[in-house]
């Protein structure tokens, strides 16, 4: 579930190991890319942080990081 956390929506995903948290991480890039708006994020072994907000609006939660996250949210499954 996505928490609002200091001014960024926030998420942790955990996977079964590195390999998964690796693909889940280049499928989340480029849906990312595709809609212009990357993520902050952090992987350690099987677990992927991902935090969100749009810099361009003084780094505030916009549509645009509920849509990413939306999209993210699918593809996790």
């Amino acid at each position: 579930m996505w928490k609002e956390n200091n001014g960024k929506l926030q998420r942790t995903f955990k996977f079964k190991d590195f390999s998964e948290a690796f693909a889940f991480m280049t499928r989340v890039a480029l849906i990312a890319e595709c809609q212009q708006h990357h993520p902050d994020w952090s992987n350690e072994y099987n677990k992927v942080k991902i935090r969100l907000c749009t810099h361009d609006k003084d780094n505030a939660i916009t549509a645009k990081d509920h849509k990413l996250a939306k999209a993210i949210d699918k593809i996790a499954g």
